[in-house]
């Protein structure tokens, strides 16, 4: 037993071999399971009757409401729904609701421009470039990409035909920019409203950071979006918009239409717990304000701005009710960021293995939430916030210490 901690304390089981036979090994497991089920799919449709890509129907479905002058109707789930059938000839598909604020019609028009495999194939490999892109930006090292590409929770958006891809470049873009280039990170963060949900902390870390031309530039760049897309497409989508907003609140999240397993909040683990609503509120809230507090204290003080990075991105994920496993791809750029303030600094005692089961925990998330109701998403999330304040306060302690081992030399 104490090998096994002394192992798992220094880190020193995970080496750069290691590193990339695991990553090769899951990229091509996974790669050979979705080539698979693409190929036994009948059509576009696949052996379980739901379509390739599954979430991004609804997205392709919005599209072609929107090109056809009816982005309205994208909101109201028996028109969303008849269109998403539509798109695949009538067939019987599950529906997958329109969720997002109307400027988000402007990317949903641009792929359904295309034919459906032709817009899926866009949103993907677009997305993922760019995910890419940010990951090697902030950890330029060789192995960057293969791990990048091999963390689960890519398969799992990938499968899902989800736009985490986008999510976790706007925000890992905006942290890389931030301190060189605050107006563009501004910018970024601002397009990150099609998600409002994992825009609760950014504000508060901004504040007390000072962090004031991102702030402006955030802010404009949301006013122009709800100005362009109200000139566009009108006030009743917004209207729409805003009424939808009861149908996702009450059925997709507190009545878990969504699935218990797959959303990983706090919020979601109380429910599945059998908790009332009101308590599952409490206890996402209490959280919430945790984070708030822990967060505004760390962006005050003088702590590594790749820790601060790193916390930001986490506490995004963890502040809202409504996070699902393949929002996860987003912890790929706190780990990235953790990671780089360790290859700098080096690392302490059970940083290494920690930021391997965060790497690894989306690929179980939803399976051990599903047979055992144990939270593994929310709780990985925790262990990697809770470790990124730990080394801060231990970096500021270290430093005490040696500012006063030099006054007394």
């Amino acid at each position: 037993m104490n090998d096994l901690l002394g192992i798992l304390r220094s880190g020193d089981w995970l080496t750069r071999a290691r590193i990339r036979a695991y990553s090769l090994i899951l990229l091509a497991v996974s790669l050979l399971a979705m080539l698979g089920w693409i190929a036994l799919s009948d059509g576009l449709v696949d052996r379980n009757g739901k379509p390739i890509g599954t979430d991004f129907s609804n997205v392709y479905a919005a599209g072609v409401l929107t090109l056809q002058g009816k982005a309205r109707d994208a909101y109201d789930p028996p028109r969303q729904h008849a269109m998403e059938r539509a798109v695949f000839d009538g067939r019987d598909v599950p529906f997958f609701g329109w969720h997002y604020p109307p400027f988000f019609f402007a990317i949903a028009a641009i792929v359904a421009a295309l034919p459906y495999g032709g817009g899926l194939a866009l949103w993907v490999f677009s997305s993922l470039a760019l995910y890419l892109a940010v990951m090697r930006a902030i950890l330029p090292r060789p192995e960057t990409l293969l791990v990048a590409a091999a963390f689960p929770a890519m398969f799992v958006n990938l499968g899902h035909g989800q736009n985490a891809f986008f999510t976790a470049s706007l925000l890992g873009g905006a942290l890389f920019l931030l301190e060189r280039r605050p107006g563009l990170a501004g910018f970024l963060i601002g397009l990150l409203a099609y998600k409002p949900q994992f825009g609760v902390m950014i504000p508060i870390a901004l504040v007390a950071g000072s962090r004031w031309s991102a702030i402006v530039t955030a802010v404009l760049t949301i006013a122009a979006l709800v100005a362009i897309s109200d000139l566009t497409l009108g006030h009743e989508v917004w209207h729409a918009f805003f009424q939808s907003m009861n149908f996702t609140q009450t059925v997709v999240l507190e009545q878990g239409g969504t699935g218990w397993e797959k959303i990983q909040s706090a919020f979601s683990a109380a429910r599945h717990w059998s908790a009332d609503i009101r308590t599952a509120y409490v206890a996402q809230t209490m959280l919430a304000l945790v984070l708030a507090a822990s967060l505004a204290y760390l962006w005050r003080s003088d702590a590594a701005f790749d820790l601060k990075a790193s916390a930001l991105a986490t506490a995004s994920l963890l502040a809202t009710p409504y996070v699902l496993d393949y929002d996860l791809v987003v912890l790929a750029i706190a780990i990235a960021f953790l990671v780089r303030h360790g290859l700098a600094r080096g690392f302490r005692d059970y940083e290494i293995s920690v930021l391997a089961a965060a790497w690894i925990v989306p690929l179980l998330s939803r399976s051990v939430a599903g047979l055992t109701t144990i939270p593994l998403g929310l709780v990985g999330m925790l262990l990697l916030y809770a470790l990124t304040l730990r080394r801060a306060l231990s970096d500021r302690t270290a430093e005490i210490g040696a500012e006063m081992r030099i006054a007394q030399a």
